[in-house]
């Protein structure tokens, strides 16, 4: 998957528990401002915090940041 793919899955991610970014980049320990370089695609995060991404959510890693 590509990054703008990665970015679109997790802010519907977000927005399906309407959460903030900033709730979300707390619950993860990121910066809000990581959160939103990974939702607009710019950056793609390190496995550590994939794996609390996917932990927040209740989903797989690979259901975020692989499948097509």
């Amino acid at each position: 998957m590509d990054r703008k793919g990665i970015g679109k899955r997790l802010t519907a991610l977000r927005v399906l528990k309407n959460e903030t970014q900033k709730t979300v980049a707390e619950a993860i320990g990121v910066s809000e401002s990581s959160l939103a370089m990974y939702e607009a695609g710019e950056r793609i995060p390190r496995d550590a915090v994939k794996i609390r991404i996917a932990k927040h959510f209740g989903v797989s890693v690979q259901s975020i940041f692989f499948d097509d």
